[in-house]
C-alpha cells in the first residue's frame, strides 16, 4: 500500500514529532497510550508487518473486493485478519487502546468492518483503524454517520508545534456538548437548541510512519437517529455531497446543458447570477438576489442565495388596512433556489439547488415578461423585431382561426366587391395617389399574413368607395368577445378626408380590442349596409348581443336591416364628447362645469338619481333654455345608463372613459397625416393593444388580489375572475356588509326581500329561488355588466350561499375567457 499520502514527515523529524506526541495531553481528546519503543528496526519491522499482513488480507478476504476500503477514491485501511461482523453487533470498547505500534497486536473487535450502502461498500470506524489522511478519517466516520442517521462535527485539534501538521483530531456528534446560555439572553430570536451532551465520537492519531490510527472510537448517542429519507439533510452529508460534486465538476465539464449542479464553479457572483437567471429563462420563472453573506475583513461576498421571485410569503403590514389598492400578493412559499459560497481561490461553488416549483412556470411566449428576464432582452427588443416577433407567436392561433374566416383561406380571392357597387358615385373624393398606396398597403398586408382580410366596395365610377379589413387575431377576439360591439363613427383622420369607423369592443381584463375597422369614402345606408355585411363574413356570421352606436339615423336604419334582432343602444361616452363640442363655451366661464356634465352621464345607475343631477346641473349654469341639451334629454332612454338596465353592455362606457380609442390614435398623428400614415399607427396602436393583453395575462398568473378578509366566497370569486373584475366583485361585497334586510316575503320556494345600504332610505328588491338558487336584484346591474351586485350578495350571504353559483359566473370575464 502507498504511504506517501497526507501527514508523512521526512525520517529527520520523526523524533521530534514523536516527543511532541508524548507531551500533548489535553482533557478533551483520549489519545491513549503511546508506543514507548523509538528504535529505528522496530519500526521497520512493523512498518514490513503492516505491507505483508495487508497483503495478505485484501487476498483473503475473497467476498471484500480492495475497493470496499475506498472512500470516493481514498484508501482506508484496516488491520488484517479481522473477522466480518454486522455493524449493529458491533461492541467496541471505548477503554481498548494498542500498546505497540505493530499493527497485528491490535486487540479489538470487528475494527474496519466493511458496509454496504447505496453508493457502494464504505468501512465501520473501530479503533486500530488506519488512515492515509485526516481527511480521509474524515469522510469514513461522515459515511458511517449518514448511514446511521446523524451529522459529525470537526471539535478538538492537536497540532505540532514545530511543522504545524495535525498530531491528532478528534470527530465528535453535532449534538455533542451544550450551548452557553449567556450567549442567548440577549437575543430577539435565539437560535434554536440542538445540543443534547451527545458522547460519541472517533479520536485519531498520527503514527510515526505516517498514518492515522483510530485510537478511540464510542458509538453509542443520547438521541434518535434521523430518517434514511431526511438523511440528505445533515451538515455533514451535505459537505460530503459538495466535495464530491466539485471532483466531479473538476474531473468533467459539468453544466454544459445548462441547469445548474451541486460543486458547479462560477469566476464570480454575477456570472452565477447570469447563469442562474439563464436557466430560469429556459425554464418559466424570474430570479430574485435574496440572502448575502459578506466577509467583515474586506465585504466582499462570501455566501448569496438566489431564489424564485415567489419565494417566501409578504408579511403583513398594519398600513395595508388603510390602502385602497394594496399590492398584488406574488409569493407562495415556492422553495427554488441556488446557493453559491466563495472558495479558497477566490471562485464560487454551487453549495445548494433545488429545483422543484410548487407553482406553474410560465410559457415561452410570456418568458419575456419576467422582470430578471427583462434586461436579458432588452438588447434584442426594438420595433420591428417586436412586431415580427408576435407575428410569430401568434401564428399557430391564425392558422387556426383562418378557417373559420372563409374567403381569406384563399390566396388569390378578389378583395373588390363586384356585386355591391353603389348606384352613385360616393359623397368623398380620395386624394391624388391615394387609391394605389391603400392597396399596395393591403396587399402587402395580405402577403406577409395571408389571413388577413379585407374587401373594397366601388361607386358608379368603379372607384374605391368604401374599405374594411381584420386579421386572425381581430376574428379570434370577436369569438371571445364579440357580445357587445361598439361602432365608432365620430372621427375623420382630416376635415376633408373619409371616415375612420373602427368595430372595437372590451375583453376580459376590461381592455380596449378591436374587432376590424372601415375607411368609408361614402356615408349612405347602402355603404353602411355593406359594411355590416361584409363584418360578419370573417365572423361566420356571429353576431353580437348588443351594439353600441353614436346618435345616427342612417347607422340606425343599416343595423335594423342587417342585425335586425339585435339589442342596439347609443353609446354614452359618443353622447358624452358630442355634448362637449356643443357647450364649449361654458367651460371658460364655470370651470367645474366639466366634472358636474361627467358625473351627469356617468355617476348614476338609478333613474332618480339620474333625473336629479341633470335639474341639479341646468339650475347651477343655466342651461334650460339650450336646445341641444333639452333634445338629448327626450332621447335619454337610448343613451343613459340609468335606462335599459336589462341590455348588457359589459359596462364598455367606463373603458371608453378611461381610454378612447379615438383619443389615443390622436396621439400618433399630426393634423396633416395621410391615409397611409394612420394605417400604419394604427397597426402600431393595436400590436401594443396585443402586448398589453399578454402583460395583464402574465401578471394573472403570476399574482393574486389582495382580500379584505378571509372570505370563503371572495376567494372563490378569485379564483375565477380576472383580477380587474375581482376587484368590481369585491367593492361590491365590501358594500354588501353595510346593507341591512328589512323585509322578506316567502311565497313557496320564492323569497323576496326587500334590502338597502343602511341609513338610506332607498330600498331594492332582490328575488332569490330556493328551487334552484337563482337571484335578480331590481337594480339590473348583473345584467347590465355581468357581476352580481351588492344588493343580491347580501341576499346569499343571509340565505348562507357561500360559494358563488356558477350561472353568475360569465365565461368572458374569467380567467379562462379564452379558452
Amino acid at each position: 500500500m502507498d504511504r506517501s499520502g497526507h501527514g508523512i514527515l521526512t525520517h529527520g523529524k520523526n523524533s521530534e514529532f514523536q516527543n511532541e506526541l508524548h507531551e500533548s495531553n489535553r482533557a478533551d481528546v483520549d489519545m491513549g497510550e503511546e508506543c514507548k519503543s523509538s528504535e529505528t528496526s522496530s519500526r521497520e519491522k512493523s512498518r514490513e508487518a503492516t505491507e505483508s499482513e495487508s497483503d495478505s488480507w485484501s487476498g483473503s478476504a475473497s467476498l471484500v473486493e480492495k475497493s470496499a476500503v475506498e472512500i470516493n477514491g481514498d484508501e482506508c485501511q484496516a488491520p488484517p485478519e479481522i473477522p466480518l461482523v454486522n455493524k449493529y453487533e458491533m461492541n467496541v470498547d471505548s477503554e481498548q487502546e494498542s500498546q505497540s505500534l505493530n499493527i497485528v497486536s491490535v486487540d479489538v473487535l470487528g475494527p474496519g468492518v466493511p458496509v454496504k450502502d447505496g453508493k457502494g461498500l464504505f468501512m465501520v470506524p473501530a479503533v486500530g483503524m488506519e488512515f492515509e489522511s485526516e481527511e480521509h478519517a474524515y469522510k469514513c466516520y461522515s459515511r458511517y454517520a449518514v448511514m446511521e442517521g446523524f451529522s459529525i462535527r470537526k471539535d478538538v485539534v492537536n497540532k505540532s508545534r514545530v511543522t504545524g501538521a495535525v498530531v491528532s483530531r478528534r470527530f465528535t456528534c453535532y449534538r455533542q456538548g451544550y450551548r452557553p446560555s449567556k450567549h442567548t439572553m440577549n437575543t430577539r430570536k435565539p437560535r434554536k437548541e440542538t445540543r443534547t451532551g451527545c458522547l460519541a465520537h472517533m479520536t485519531i492519531a498520527w503514527q510515526p510512519y505516517g498514518k492515522f490510527r483510530v485510537t478511540n472510537f464510542e458509538n453509542k448517542h443520547n438521541h434518535e437517529f434521523v430518517n434514511p429519507s431526511t438523511a440528505h439533510l445533515l451538515p455533514s452529508q451535505k459537505r460530503l455531497a459538495f466535495a464530491e460534486a466539485v471532483e466531479a465538476d473538476l474531473a468533467s465539464s459539468s453544466g454544459v446543458d445548462g441547469v445548474p449542479k451541486l460543486g458547479m464553479g462560477f469566476e464570480s457572483e454575477d456570472h452565477a447570477y447570469e447563469f442562474y437567471n439563464s436557466y430560469a429563462g429556459k425554464v418559466g420563472f424570474s430570479v430574485r438576489k435574496d440572502y448575502v453573506n459578506r466577509s467583515k475583513i474586506d465585504g466582499a461576498v462570501v455566501s448569496r442565495r438566489f431564489t424564485c421571485f415567489r419565494e417566501g410569503f409578504c408579511q403583513k403590514d398594519k398600513r395595508d388596512l388603510n390602502i385602497k389598492r394594496p399590492r398584488k400578493e406574488t409569493r407562495i412559499g415556492c422553495l427554488a433556489q441556488l446557493v453559491i459560497s466563495r472558495q479558497s481561490d477566490g471562485s464560487y461553488r454551487v453549495t445548494n439547488f433545488e429545483e422543484k416549483h410548487n407553482h406553474e412556470l410560465v410559457a415561452a411566449c410570456r418568458i419575456r415578461m419576467l422582470r430578471s428576464q427583462k434586461q436579458l432582452v432588452a438588447a434584442q427588443i426594438a420595433e420591428g423585431n417586436a412586431i415580427e416577433g408576435r407575428k410569430i407567436q401568434l401564428k399557430s392561433a391564425y392558422e387556426v382561426s383562418c378557417n373559420s374566416i372563409g374567403d381569406c383561406v384563399d390566396h388569390e380571392y378578389d378583395p373588390v366587391d363586384q356585386r355591391s357597387k353603389l348606384i352613385s358615385k360616393c359623397t368623398r373624393e380620395m386624394r391624388d395617389g391615394e387609391a394605389e398606396k391603400i392597396q399596395q398597403y393591403f396587399q402587402s398586408k395580405k402577403v406577409k399574413n395571408p389571413s388577413f382580410f379585407y374587401a373594397i366596395q366601388l361607386d358608379a365610377d368603379n372607384q374605391i368607395a368604401n374599405i374594411f379589413w381584420t386579421d386572425a387575431k381581430m376574428v379570434m377576439d370577436y369569438s371571445d368577445f364579440g357580445d357587445v360591439l361598439c361602432f365608432d363613427t365620430t372621427y375623420r383622420i382630416n376635415e376633408d378626408c373619409c371616415l375612420f369607423s373602427p368595430f372595437v369592443g372590451v375583453n376580459h381584463h376590461k381592455q380596449m380590442v378591436i374587432f376590424g375597422a372601415a375607411l368609408l369614402y361614402d356615408e349612405t345606408v347602402d355603404s353602411f349596409k355593406w359594411l355590416f355585411q361584409k363584418f360578419l363574413e370573417p365572423m361566420s356570421g356571429k353576431k353580437p348581443k348588443t351594439i353600441l352606436t353614436d346618435q345616427d339615423e342612417i347607422v340606425s336604419e343599416a343595423i335594423s336591416s342587417i342585425l335586425p334582432d339585435i339589442n342596439q343602444r347609443v353609446c354614452v361616452w359618443h353622447v358624452y364628447q358630442r355634448a362637449l363640442k356643443q357647450l364649449s363655451h361654458m367651460f371658460i366661464g364655470s370651470p367645474l362645469f366639466v366634472n358636474d356634465l361627467l358625473s351627469c352621464f356617468f355617476d348614476h345607475e338609478e333613474e332618480e338619481d339620474f333625473i336629479a343631477s341633470w335639474n341639479h346641473m341646468m339650475d347651477l349654469h343655466g342651461l334650460w333654455d339650450n336646445e341641444w341639451l333639452n333634445k338629448i334629454f327626450e332621447t335619454r332612454e337610448q343613451w343613459a345608463i340609468a335606462y335599459k338596465r336589462h341590455i348588457f353592455c359589459a359596462d364598455i362606457k367606463s373603458v371608453q372613459l378611461r381610454g378612447s380609442f379615438i383619443l389615443n390614435l390622436k396621439k400618433y398623428l399630426k393634423s396633416d397625416s395621410d391615409v397611409l400614415s394612420f394605417l400604419k399607427q394604427l397597426g402600431k396602436m393595436v400590436n401594443d393593444w396585443h402586448c398589453k393583453e399578454l402583460e395583464a395575462n402574465y401578471d394573472m398568473s403570476q399574482n393574486m388580489p389582495k382580500l379584505m378578509g378571509d372570505v370563503i366566497l371572495l376567494k372563490h370569486a378569485r379564483d375565477a375572475y380576472t383580477p380587474r373584475i375581482f376587484e368590481l366583485f369585491q367593492q361590491e361585497y365590501e358594500t354588501c356588509l353595510n346593507i341591512v334586510v328589512n323585509q322578506c316575503i316567502e311565497n313557496g320556494s320564492l323569497l323576496e326581500y326587500k334590502v338597502s345600504i343602511y341609513g338610506q332610505p332607498r330600498e331594492y328588491t332582490v328575488s332569490y329561488n330556493l328551487s334552484n338558487n337563482t337571484v335578480c336584484c331590481s337594480c339590473m346591474k348583473f345584467e347590465f355588466i355581468g357581476v352580481l351586485c351588492s344588493h343580491a350578495l347580501k341576499v346569499l350571504d343571509y340565505s348562507n350561499i357561500r360559494l358563488l353559483p356558477s350561472q353568475y359566473i360569465l365565461k368572458r370575464w374569467t380567467r379562462e375567457a379564452r379558452v
